[in-house]
């Protein structure tokens, strides 16, 4: 088996063309699986700034009909042409992978170097394609060694020991621009009921601001505030809510957006500034927003370029727990691959050793020169298959399993069977990010 990814990331493209990828993303490893034989499994990192698919292919040669395919369902689901979504997505394959979702993970490739959402978000890929039955089992081992890694690297190093995040840069952009700072009296409007949501809702909390209130348009907002606290917005209070508000922040990534028509409409009557935070990838407010008297609009590229850069020494070392984690897994997938090659030729050699076996029992019976001849033979099978073990392990730390698979199937005409690639059963329910539609307030 052969891992892979397909990669589009802030770093690479702009946000724009990563949230237009991104429809449909929820489906997509379902599909490639009923859709794709060369695509044994699947999980999809979909994220305010990045779409990631990782996948795992049964041979090496089969990578690039996997990507086809995958390319080819992104296109279809997104309405962009295969051309474009090929060119927005780098592929990585093999140790590539397994740097790349540590680091990942860890919050080294974030907007917000060391955000702490990231490691929630890559645990909550992998218990959705459990749920869905798309995780195949080297991706379970890959992901959750990539949590593990996160884990480490914010226990032993200082890297986002200051809480940094996206929500939580935002906040700050949103208090330098105010007329006073403090969140204690502010009143807020959260668009969302997800995760992204109740993490948004957490750090409000933290930082003082009691007057919050949520919007949700499927309905979820009066048990999402149930365990959170704050006020359940409804169709006919949400306008009200916005007219007074001092801050609104976009978590839903819906399909509708609030317009800036609507908005000014709604904020005709009101003369305290507007700051609007839209946290999400797809917009949930109307990028003209921040065209209106009195409103401030920050968005994602707003936040990453406000983003502060961590200590040096911090990133270094961080940067060397993923890299020795990586390298480990790697080293410890290398020697499991080669398990079922070592069974195969003891089991061939243990076969061959029975059926001598059974002639000298036919001949002497179960005698003690028998018990003789079978401890003679097994002795001497267990020394002639200790190089060859040894020598299996080493040549998978090297990378090069496939050549001791390859002799086996040469001199002894053993064919090894490969692991079935089959995912776990789900252990824990599917946390998804609520995509909420945003109703006309006008």
């Amino acid at each position: 088996m052969v891992l892979f990814s397909l990669v589009a990331t802030h770093a690479d493209i702009d946000l724009e063309t990563v949230a237009q990828l991104s429809n449909g993303a929820s489906e997509i490893a379902t599909s490639a699986l009923s859709g794709s034989p060369e695509v044994s499994g699947a999980i999809v990192l979909a994220t305010c700034n990045r779409y990631e698919i990782y996948g795992e292919a049964p041979h090496a040669d089969d990578v690039e009909a996997a990507r086809a395919a995958l390319v080819a369902q992104i296109s279809g689901r997104s309405g962009l042409n295969e051309q474009l979504v090929s060119r927005s997505f780098s592929t990585r394959t093999g140790p590539e992978v397994t740097q790349h979702l540590f680091a990942v993970s860890a919050g080294l490739d974030s907007a917000v170097v060391g955000e702490r959402e990231i490691a929630g978000q890559v645990r909550r890929a992998l218990i959705t394609a459990q749920h869905e039955g798309t995780a195949s089992s080297g991706l379970v081992r890959l992901f959750q060694a990539a949590s593990k890694t996160a884990k480490d690297v914010g226990a032993q190093t200082a890297l986002g020991s200051r809480g940094l995040s996206i929500v939580s840069v935002a906040l700050d952009l949103a208090a330098d621009l105010a007329e006073t700072p403090a969140w204690s009296g502010k009143k807020v409007v959260v668009f969302g009921t997800g995760a992204y949501a109740g993490a948004t809702m957490a750090l409000l909390r933290e930082r003082g601001c009691t007057d919050i209130s949520v919007f949700s348009s499927s309905g979820r907002a009066a048990g999402f505030v149930a365990t959170r606290g704050g006020t359940a917005l409804d169709g006919e209070t949400l306008r009200p809510a916005v007219e007074a508000a001092d801050v609104m922040i976009g978590c839903s990534g819906s399909d509708t957006r609030v317009e800036a028509g609507e908005l000014a409409e709604v904020r005709a009557g009101s003369a305290q500034p507007l700051i609007a935070i839209d946290l999400a990838l797809t917009h949930d407010f109307d990028p003209a927003v921040g065209e209106l008297d009195g409103v401030e609009l920050l968005t994602l590229e707003s936040v990453r370029l406000a983003a502060p850069q961590e200590q040096a020494e911090s990133l270094a070392q961080a940067s060397g727990i993923v890299s020795s984690a990586a390298r480990a897994f790697e080293q410890e997938r290398e020697a499991r691959s080669v398990d079922s090659a070592i069974v195969a030729l003891r089991r061939h050699t243990m076969d061959a050793l029975e059926a001598e076996m059974e002639k000298v029992r036919a001949r002497h019976g179960c005698t003690a020169a028998a018990e003789e001849v079978e401890f003679a033979l097994r002795r001497m099978v267990k020394q002639l298959l200790h190089v060859p073990t040894v020598r299996a392990r080493e040549l998978a730390a090297n990378g090069q399993q496939e050549n001791y698979v390859a002799a086996l199937e040469t001199l002894y005409g053993i064919e090894v069977e490969r692991p079935a690639a089959q995912a776990p059963a789900a252990e824990c329910p599917v946390d998804h990010q609520e995509p909420d539609s945003l109703p006309k307030m006008a």
